[in-house]
C-alpha cells in the first residue's frame, strides 16, 4: 500500500540538516561531561557493540568521540553497573538504556511468536538454564555448561541455545560483557521492578522508538529513522503521525523527512568536535544517510578480502568542523599508533587529522604516531610535520 507523504511544515537547507544531525548526535556544542558516558547512552538511545577491537571496541569509541579521553574502564563501568543498561537487539546488538526495556516488548513478543531458531533444544534444557541462573546468579554461557559443542563457531551447546532463547524472550538479560562474553542474569533481578513489564502494546512501543530515533538523529527520512532500531518501514508508517515528529522538506533530499520539534526550535550552533569515528557510530552507521548528509562514501572493509580493500580493515572517518575530511585505518604497535592507510580531502584536513591522531594515541596509551601510507603523498610532509 502506498501512503501519501504528509505536507512538510518546514523547509531545511542541506546545511541546516547537517548541523541539526550533528547536534542531535552530540558533536556540536559543549559535551555534557557531568552526565558522562551514561548521558551519551541516554542521549543516543543505542550504542552498537561489535567484536572488532583496533584502537578500542566500538562501544568505547562512541563516548570517546563525544566526550574526549574518558577512561576505557570507566566506559564499561558506566554501562554495566547500577542497572543502568542492558544489551538487546536494536540497530544490531546494542547497549540500551534500562529505561527503554518496556519499549522492546514488541520485539520480545515477536521472538516468542516466531522464534525462527536454527538450533534444536533438548527437552528440559531451557528450564535447566533458568534454574541455574536463579540458583547461582549471573553467569556466562561457559559457566552455564559451555558455549559450544566443540565444532564450528555456530555449533552452540544446548545451554547456549537455551540462554540465548531466554534472552530473546526477555526472561534473561545480558547485564555485562566479561572478556567479551555475555553475562546473563534473570530479568526479574536485573531490571528494576517498575520497568519489568511488557504492558505496552506494539503500537505504543513503536511510537516511542520512532520518536526516540527522530530525537537521536535530529532529522531523517523514513529509512533513516526506521533503521535506527531496525523496525520495518510499514511499522514506521503506522505510528509516525502520532510520534510527535514533524514532516519537513530538506534541500537535495529526494525522500520525505521528519524532524524532532526540539531540533527545529533553536539554531544549532557551538563548537564542533574533532575526532575519529567508529564505523559503527550512529552518526554514520547508515551509509546512504552518511553520503546524503556529508557527501562522503564510506563502508566497513573488515569483511572485504584484503587485496580488495581501498581504505583498510577498520577505516575510521575524521570528523572536523562538522564535515568528514578523510579517514584512517589505525593499528597499534607497542607504544606507537600506526596509520596504515590514511586519506585526506585536502590541505585543510591536515591539522585536524594530526590533532585527532595525537589525541587517539594518547587515549590508548601510545606516545608516538607513524603514518605508513596516504592517498595524498604531496600532503605527507605537512602531515608529518603537524604530528611532530
Amino acid at each position: 500500500m502506498t501512503t501519501t507523504p504528509p505536507r512538510p511544515t518546514t523547509d531545511l537547507s542541506a546545511d541546516d540538516a547537517r548541523r541539526i544531525a550533528l547536534r542531535a548526535q552530540g558533536f556540536l556544542g559543549a559535551p555534557d561531561r557531568r552526565a558522562g558516558v551514561r548521558g551519551v547512552l541516554r542521549h543516543l538511545g543505542a550504542v552498537q557493540l561489535d567484536t572488532i577491537s583496533v584502537l578500542a571496541r566500538s562501544h568505547e569509541l562512541v563516548p570517546y568521540a563525544r566526550l574526549g579521553a574518558v577512561g576505557r574502564q570507566a566506559v564499561d563501568t558506566a554501562y554495566w553497573t547500577g542497572r543502568h543498561a542492558f544489551e538487546y537487539w536494536s540497530h544490531a546488538a546494542c547497549v540500551l538504556p534500562i529505561e527503554e526495556w518496556p519499549h522492546f516488548a514488541f520485539r520480545r513478543r515477536a521472538y516468542r511468536r516466531s522464534p525462527q531458531w536454527h538450533h534444536d533444544l533438548p527437552d528440559g534444557a531451557y528450564d535447566a538454564v533458568i534454574g541455574q541462573l536463579r540458583a547461582e546468579g549471573p553467569l556466562t554461557a561457559t559457566e552455564l555448561g559451555g558455549a559450544k559443542n566443540g565444532g564450528e563457531w555456530w555449533d552452540w551447546s544446548a545451554s547456549k541455545v537455551a540462554v540465548e532463547r531466554a534472552l530473546m524472550y526477555g526472561e534473561v538479560v545480558c547485564v555485562e560483557r566479561r572478556g567479551w562474553k555475555r553475562v546473563y542474569d534473570l530479568a526479574e533481578r536485573a531490571v528494576p521492578a517498575d520497568l519489568l513489564h511488557d504492558e505496552l502494546d506494539d503500537t505504543e512501543c513503536l511510537r516511542r522508538l520512532v520518536r526516540l530515533a527522530g530525537q537521536a538523529l535530529g532529522v531523517g527520512t523514513r529509512a533513516d529513522i526506521a533503521d535506527y532500531h531496525r523496525i520495518k518501514g510499514e511499522q514506521f508508517d503506522a505510528v509516525v503521525a502520532d510520534s510527535g515528529l514533524l514532516p519537513v522538506r530538506v534541500e537535495g533530499w529526494d525522500k520525505p523527512a521528519w524532524a524532532d520539534p526540539a531540533a527545529l526550535a533553536s539554531e544549532p550552533r557551538g563548537r564542533h568536535r574533532t575526532t575519529l569515528l567508529s564505523p559503527f557510530d550512529s552518526l554514520i552507521w547508515e551509509r546512504a544517510r552518511t553520503e546524503r548528509i556529508f557527501g562522503f562514501t564510506h563502508r566497513l572493509e573488515a569483511y572485504v578480502p584484503k587485496q580488495k580493500r581501498v581504505h583498510g580493515y577498520f577505516a575510521m572517518p575524521l570528523l572536523a568542523g562538522g564535515r568528514l575530511l578523510g579517514r584512517v585505518d589505525p593499528a597499534r604497535e607497542g607504544g606507537t599508533l600506526v596509520a596504515r592507510q590514511l586519506s585526506l580531502t585536502g590541505p585543510k584536513a591536515i591539522a585536524p587529522m594530526a590533532q585527532a591522531l595525537r589525541e587517539a594515541a594518547e587515549w590508548v596509551g601510545c606516545d608516538a604516531v607513524r603514518v605508513e601510507r596516504t592517498d595524498r603523498p604531496d600532503l605527507t610532509p605537512a602531515l608529518t610535520a603537524a604530528l611532530a
